[in-house]
């Protein structure tokens, strides 16, 4: 497995946990769901733990790459990149487009802002999502 490979693997899993653990939280009734104040706190404070934990991840994962041969990034990485970018800016696309032109006249601002942020969460998990199963299926564009 390539670093490039790990790297997406490590944030992939830690936006699943992360992400699932708000979005669980929001759903269960937690006041993040009601209040713009609790919200920011929640998240905030969700997002700069898988943030930490991820760059605490990719620099342990820098220290093992090192011990290995290396090998430079190429074309099907950047194809790869490339691929799960398109992709997911499609479902980023699509979830703005629901959250900025019809939730305006149906739902409350908090609500407006966690389906926005449920948007770029999904869109950067189905990238991850591409990039790693091209990996594992062997995609060569």
């Amino acid at each position: 497995m390539t670093y490039k490979e790990k790297a997406s693997w490590l944030m992939l899993v830690a936006m699943v946990l992360a992400y699932s653990l708000y979005f669980g939280l929001i759903i269960a009734g937690h006041p993040a769901g009601t209040s713009l104040f609790a919200m920011l706190w929640l998240f905030g404070t969700i997002a700069a733990t898988q943030a930490v934990v991820v760059i605490i991840g990719c620099i342990w994962l820098a220290i093992e790459a090192r011990k290995l041969p290396r090998a430079r990034i190429d074309e099907r990485d950047r194809g790869i990149a490339a691929r799960g970018t398109a992709i997911s800016y499609h479902v980023l696309l699509t979830a703005m487009i629901v959250v900025g032109v019809v939730m305006p006249f149906t739902e409350p601002a908090i609500k407006i802002v966690n389906t926005a942020l449920f948007g770029i969460v999904l869109a950067e998990l189905v990238g991850l999502i591409v990039v790693v199963t091209s990996y594992r299926r062997g995609w060569h564009g």
